[in-house]
């Protein structure tokens, strides 16, 4: 799944939070999910979740990049937040 400067079914579906969209792998659906989770609520993952992702061919590796770069973004959003910065570029 090529994302940098692909115009595409998938990149529309994911700038719109759409992250069950047909277009998207059943695959990378599943980590999205956790990703979310993580973002949300992630004192309330579970051994499952992590088992679920392995089942459908994700490593322990990948995995755990996911969840560095998912709490690395809530990190970064937290201290901007703090701090009341705001991207000029921003677009809601």
């Amino acid at each position: 799944m090529q994302l940098q400067d692909e115009e595409s079914e998938v990149v529309e579906a994911l700038r719109q939070g759409k992250r069950d969209h047909q277009a998207i792998p059943k695959k990378e659906q599943d980590l999205l999910k956790l990703v979310e989770k993580i973002t949300l609520n992630a004192y309330k993952t579970t051994d499952e979740d992590i088992q679920n992702l392995r089942q459908v061919g994700w490593d322990d590796q990948q995995i755990a990049e996911a969840v560095y770069i998912t709490s690395i973004f809530a990190f970064f959003n937290r201290v901007a937040d703090s701090f009341g910065l705001q991207d000029p570029g921003y677009e809601n």
